[in-house]
């Protein structure tokens, strides 16, 4: 039981991450004059993608931080 408690923390943290990082993607992409704030979006979901690659699992880097990658050019 203590550790479902300690996961549902990080959870939750995970989830407000992804949730402003999805944010700050469709704002910029919406914005007329966005560019500048997708990129930086972009950029830090790559780095995020390839932290976790390094922590969590290898599998992020694929799935996470190359398309991120691929979509900046």
């Amino acid at each position: 039981m203590e550790q479902a408690a300690e996961t549902r923390v990080l959870g939750a943290h995970q989830g407000f991450y992804n949730g402003f990082l999805a944010a700050g993607t469709l704002w910029g992409t919406l914005r007329e004059d966005g560019g500048a704030t997708l990129k930086f979006v972009l950029a830090c979901v790559v780095i995020a993608g390839c932290y976790g690659a390094r922590t969590v699992s290898r599998r992020i880097l694929f799935v996470q931080a190359l398309p991120a990658a691929i979509a900046l050019k």
